[in-house]
């Protein structure tokens, strides 16, 4: 008999801002990160399945979804330092990460840099390679439209125009058929979860900070600091962090599981939930042993 949990969506203020959180279920303590752009809502598939076994807390990332969207400059370590205060505030059992794009490598981040048995396992769903991709990441063609891309994002008037083009409903749908392998998951609702935080006050020179940000550290050297299991998911048809490198993982930490899955780009966890939660569960349990 399936056991429903009531979820709560709250406000947390952290140096000063609202940061929007949602908590369900009871249990050993998970936390989900979502990735650029989105938010707790991209978990809606998941918090409930999850709900059933454990206490599942997703936070919006400051700068995202109903979180506040101060001027600031935004980095992978202020999200890094969010995350361990988050925990610090809230969490006092050994908590599971699981995080998805920027999302995971930040979970990495933290997994890395947390007092020692804090974490007891790290889940990584599409690792992004930084918070923007590195020029020598980048196919040729590509290193010279995105440098023109983030100097014209760094003009003031050229840079709210561009966010304006690039936050329309139509290019978040044509985005999403491209990085979703699973284009049926390209839903109105999903369009819609992307679209309405984008239209708060102080979202454009977010999204133009972050896009011209500094990369951070890459998973490659995060990976060996970390000393808790960790669990690494990734679609095949990711166009933005390609299976390669999650592939290669396995030689940076010794007790690391990988998971391919056909069919499926960047954000696995809302593309084909299904699947990710028959691998997920199964490595959770383990870890309660």
């Amino acid at each position: 008999m399936t056991t429903t949990h009531p979820r709560t969506v709250q406000t947390w203020i952290w140096r000063g801002y609202a940061i929007n959180y949602t908590v369900q279920g009871t249990g050993q303590p998970l936390v989900l990160l979502h990735g650029f752009g989105a938010s707790v809502g991209h978990w809606r598939k998941n918090i409930p399945v999850l709900a059933e076994h454990y206490q599942v807390y997703a936070l919006d990332w400051l700068g995202f979804g109903a979180s506040a969207k101060p001027a600031l400059d935004y980095s992978l370590e202020l999200w890094e330092a969010q995350l361990l205060d988050f925990l610090a505030e809230f969490v006092t059992e050994p908590v599971v990460l699981i995080g998805n794009s920027i999302g995971a490598l930040i979970a990495l981040m933290a997994s890395a840099h947390a007092q020692p048995g804090k974490v007891r396992g790290t889940v990584l769903l599409n690792c992004a390679g930084g918070l923007t991709h590195r020029a020598e990441e980048l196919p040729a063609l590509m290193r010279p439209v995105m440098a023109a891309f983030q100097a014209g994002l760094r003009l003031p008037a050229i840079g709210e125009f561009l966010f304006d083009r690039v936050r329309s409903p139509k290019n978040i749908r044509q985005t999403l058929q491209q990085v979703y392998g699973n284009r049926e998951a390209v839903t109105d609702e999903l369009v819609d979860l992307l679209y309405q935080p984008s239209g708060d006050p102080g979202a454009a020179k977010v999204f133009i900070n972050v896009i011209t940000a500094a990369t951070g550290t890459p998973p490659e050297e995060l990976l060996p600091l970390v000393k808790n299991p960790v669990l690494v998911f990734w679609g095949e048809n990711d166009p933005w962090t390609p299976i390669n490198r999650g592939q290669a993982f396995n030689q940076f930490h010794p007790d690391l599981t990988f998971i391919a899955l056909a069919q499926t780009g960047h954000c696995p966890h809302d593309e084909r939930p299904e699947l990710v939660h028959g691998h997920m569960l199964p490595w959770l349990a383990q870890l309660r042993r």
